[in-house]
């Protein structure tokens, strides 16, 4: 019997097999669940298909910047299971150009497009599926970087947008608190992903973690899927409103 028998459950994020939000995925239904993976553009849509296929997973298009996109998923949603218990928001985006130099270079356009793809969609997600999840002891989970705390090298723009969405995980838990809902993030430490390979010097900050972090060595994209899991399931019922490290304890470091 796994943890998370019979649960409903919507990933967004999914890029590859590297993709954190995959291997979420992959354990979740593991554990049971049933799930929806999303994808937006062509060219994403044609790695995700296998991978749904995969794990008996239905796939459907959204792009997160697009209101109308995110009405019909939970209108999908609705039709498919009648309710939503999990949602995991694997998102995020800025142009790559903004990742290089300092925050000075930021764009107008960048830091709009960054805190959008980045922040407002998981808000704009919760805001539709707030009626599908409401009763169901649901939960919906985020993912974060210490550079929404810290500074990073060139990680400028994209630093501000994860501090965006760390306090809305925080506002949303308030807000959705009453309907039974929680709402967490986990702060994951530098893993080598397809977004990652935008930011500029991103070796450098594997071997940095890897040098001070207590456990000596970088995490994985499955450390971070065994700490959803626990934030998704009924383990964790009494948690909300949290950002969970999990970077081999790099944020607990000074020198």
């Amino acid at each position: 019997m796994g943890l998370l028998d019979g649960k409903k459950v919507v990933v967004l994020g999914v890029a590859n097999e590297k993709s954190i939000a995959w291997a979420i995925a992959r354990l979740f239904h593991a554990e049971g669940a049933d799930l929806l993976l999303t994808y937006a553009g062509e060219a994403i849509e044609k790695r995700v298909r296998p991978l749904a296929d995969s794990i008996q997973a239905a796939v459907m298009p959204c792009n997160v910047t697009h209101d109308e996109d995110i009405a019909g998923l939970m209108s999908d949603i609705r039709k498919r299971w009648g309710g939503l218990d999990i949602l995991i928001h694997s998102v995020a985006f800025a142009d790559k150009e903004e990742l290089k130099g300092s925050i000075l270079s930021t764009t107008r356009h960048g830091f709009s497009t960054a805190l959008d793809v980045s922040a407002y969609s998981f808000i704009a997600l919760l805001k539709e599926a707030q009626p599908l999840m409401t009763g169901r002891n649901a939960a919906a989970l985020a993912m974060s970087y210490y550079g929404a705390e810290k500074v990073f090298p060139n990680y400028n723009v994209m630093g501000v947008a994860k501090a965006a969405l760390e306090a809305s995980v925080r506002y949303l838990a308030a807000g959705m608190g009453a309907d039974g809902v929680r709402v967490n993030a986990v702060s994951a430490g530098p893993i080598k992903t397809l977004a990652a390979a935008g930011v500029a010097g991103f070796n450098q900050i594997l071997s940095t973690v890897e040098e001070r972090a207590p456990l000596h060595r970088n995490i994985s994209q499955e450390d971070v899927a065994k700490s959803a899991l626990y934030l998704c399931s009924d383990l964790a019922s009494g948690v909300t409103g949290e950002i969970h490290y999990v970077d081999a304890g790099y944020n607990i470091t000074g020198i």
